[in-house]
């Protein structure tokens, strides 16, 4: 059978862990009352959040009380498929045909959305390739014809995009500061469905880069707020 690395860890956290870390003895470090992912040599807390931001509210909050916090986000660029029977034995291998890009951020960030507020947290998203390891248990969803996911594996590491402050989440608007757009046009430009646009302009309006002005039919419109120097 199949085996993940650490027990209740995935591999591609575990992988992730060690190399923002800096140095494998400064892992699993009690902060608080909470066990953190890591606490580098500079006093920097680092926690890799592969999933929703929603259990990062409190814990994420009370971290950086104590120093900087950085939440490091995977991305996953290009994903391989690896499916098992139930006694480890390969069945077969294959691309997934889903790309990922930095949008995906919003849809575990809606979760959470006022943390990049905290002023000493930052959030840092790893471009990766992986490798999901499948087996074909019968206790898997049936979304995937009951094939349940065993493990995902760090395969290649494509460097890091930081978002050190509110004003570097501006890179998500495509937009000038005269211009009035929608979640369908906001969609349109970045090259994402509707639904993550929607995400997408939920999170800004949350931390303050943009607003809504009016209606539209029965679409929002909103606006780019400026830095606050500039009010």
């Amino acid at each position: 059978m199949l085996a993940r690395s650490l027990e209740g860890e995935s591999s591609l956290h575990h992988a992730l862990k060690l190399r923002y870390a800096g140095s494998p003895d400064r892992t699993e470090t009690a902060v608080d009352g909470f066990v953190c992912d890591a606490v580098r040599e500079d006093g920097e807390i680092i926690e890799v959040q592969t999933g929703s931001f929603g259990p990062l509210k409190e814990k994420a909050r009370r971290l950086c009380a104590w120093g900087p916090v950085r939440i490091i986000h995977p991305i996953t660029l290009a994903k391989t498929i690896e499916l098992y029977d139930a006694e480890g034995a390969l069945i077969r291998r294959r691309k997934s045909p889903r790309q990922g890009s930095i949008w995906d951020l919003f849809r575990v960030l809606i979760y959470a959305p006022e943390l990049p507020l905290l002023p000493a947290l930052s959030i840092e998203l790893a471009l990766i390739d992986t490798v999901e390891k499948r087996v074909q248990d019968g206790r898997g969803s049936w979304r995937r014809g009951k094939v349940s996911i065993n493990d995902r594996l760090l395969s290649a590491y494509h460097g890091a995009v930081p978002l050190l402050n509110i004003e570097d989440y501006r890179r998500f608007i495509p937009f000038n500061g005269k211009e009035e757009f929608t979640v369908k046009a906001l969609g349109e430009q970045a090259r994402i469905n509707r639904t993550l646009a929607r995400k997408t302009l939920y999170v800004l309006t949350k931390i303050g880069l943009v607003q809504r002005v009016r209606r539209q039919r029965n679409a929002w419109v909103y606006r780019t707020l400026p830095p606050p120097s500039q009010f």
